[in-house]
């Protein structure tokens, strides 16, 4: 039981793992599917979205097949271990959500349109969990990059949470907050349903489709 809560709960700071200066591992330079780069400069006149929506490699799979996304990655954001490893993470000992980060063409696919599909995909009422899935890790995130996508994803929170309600659904937990540090994940996990056709995808969804 103690083990189960100290998942749940943000680590307080003297329970926070210390990390690191800089990368432990090494990851591929390119997307393996689109063929863009995982880190680096933006394309002039592309945006940066950054959401946590459970396990990452299901999470990712979705954006990548998503008309004029760039280019994505997933890593760990919103805790305070620098460069941690995966089974940091996992230890709920660093605070970091499972994040995919999202490089898109605004002029093929809004941003209204990205976190729309995020809140359909999963379930934002659980709190520290997606479905079978529990820990700090798993909690639903929205982290914004500029106030235009705040007020967007402000709005959408809203009117997805009176959507749910009328369906029995109980609050959305999705936190909405300043685009954190962001430190990309294991090359295993990058693009993970690309090089695992039949692994795990989670996308515990309610069903219920964002009102029009």
């Amino acid at each position: 039981m103690s083990l189960f809560h100290r998942k749940t709960e943000m680590p307080s700071p003297q329970d926070t793992l210390p990390g690191r200066p800089e990368r432990p591992f090494p990851v591929a330079a390119r997307h393996l599917v689109l063929g863009n780069p995982l880190e680096g400069a933006v394309p002039e006149g592309y945006e940066v979205a950054l959401f946590g929506l459970g396990c990452f490699w299901g999470a990712e799979e979705i954006y990548w097949q998503t008309p004029g996304v760039w280019s994505t990655s997933v890593g760990y954001a919103g805790g305070t271990t620098p460069n941690p490893t995966y089974e940091e993470v996992c230890s709920g000992r660093t605070g970091h959500t499972e994040a995919v980060r999202v490089v898109y063409d605004p002029a093929m696919v809004s941003y209204t349109d990205l976190v729309k599909t995020f809140f359909t995909v999963h379930d934002p009422t659980q709190g520290m969990r997606q479905g079978n899935d529990i820990g700090t890790q798993y909690r639903s995130a929205i982290y914004y990059t500029t106030p235009e996508q705040a007020e967007v994803a402000e709005q959408l929170r809203t009117a997805y949470g009176k959507a749910i309600a009328d369906r029995g659904y109980g609050e959305i937990t999705t936190e909405i907050a300043p685009a954190p540090t962001y430190y990309l994940a294991e090359d295993g996990h990058q693009q993970y349903l690309a090089k695992n056709p039949h692994g795990y995808r989670c996308h515990a969804n309610t069903g219920v489709p964002f009102p029009a």
